[in-house]
């Protein structure tokens, strides 16, 4: 009876296992592609891959360009559409945020941009961080300010910039705050070069940050992923950790480096 049980089992899994070897192959190309090279790649005798491709063709997930060879078929794509659409930057950020903020005890933030400022859309942050929160989540904070905003700053082209600075009259909050349009652009040089973004204490007094950016699958920044501490106790070590924090949500979301 156990046997009969498990058998059945084993061959499913063994099926969908030649499935994926057979999507994984058709992935690595960009043509279409034989059966012959098909059942190479995969590690299949041609005539098991022939049977599978045949049932992937009847449900779309793999397309008969010509008899004998084959592409990746339309349903891939749908599916991976419905995917993305239900994937949240928060969703895909939250346990990085929390292990980031366990591994450096400092407040951790995701920000996103609206207009002319970013939004703090979610924080991991414990007591024990040492700083008081001066942003909830739902707060606001000028773009030329924050790290984050920087960021966002980045990868406006010159002219909305100027634009930018225009309307908002580049407002400072305190002595570190940068209010002149020419140090703006050399801090926004900065900032392309590094790849990360900082605020020194320019939006608040006794506060530093690091943010660096979370991309999606079309490779636009979406959201900042930045470290709040204590100006005395902030550390250059975080500074790994947080890109490669925020390369993983963005990993999450889609995005590849090209």
């Amino acid at each position: 009876m156990k046997m009969e049980t498990i058998e059945p089992q084993k061959t499913s899994i063994q099926v969908i296992e030649r499935m994926v070897a057979l999507l994984d192959a058709l992935a690595t190309y960009t043509d279409p592609v034989s059966l012959k090279e098909l059942a190479k790649v995969s590690g299949l005798h041609p005539s098991t891959a022939h049977r599978i491709l045949n049932d992937m063709v009847t449900t779309r997930f793999v397309d008969r360009v010509e008899p004998g060879t084959y592409r990746l078929g339309m349903r891939l794509l749908e599916l991976g559409n419905v995917v993305k659409s239900r994937l949240s930057v928060r969703e895909a950020a939250l346990d990085a945020m929390r292990a980031l903020h366990k591994k450096t005890q400092q407040t951790v933030n995701l920000s996103v941009r609206q207009g002319d400022e970013i939004v703090y859309i979610d924080r991991a942050f414990s007591e024990r961080s040492g700083m008081q929160v001066v942003r909830a989540i739902g707060g606001r904070g000028p773009l030329h300010l924050t790290s984050t905003g920087k960021l966002f700053l980045s990868v406006d082209d010159p002219k909305a910039i100027r634009a930018y600075a225009t309307r908002t009259g580049l407002a400072g909050h305190n002595k570190n705050s940068i209010t002149d349009l020419s140090k703006l652009e050399r801090e926004l040089s900065l900032v392309r070069a590094r790849g990360y973004a900082r605020d020194n204490e320019e939006l608040e007094l006794g506060v530093r940050c690091m943010a660096a950016g979370i991309y999606d699958d079309s490779g636009k920044l979406v959201a900042g992923l930045s470290i709040s501490a204590p100006a005395d106790r902030l550390q250059e070590e975080w500074l790994d950790d947080l890109v490669g924090t925020a390369m993983h949500i963005s990993t999450t979301l889609g995005f590849r480096r090209a």
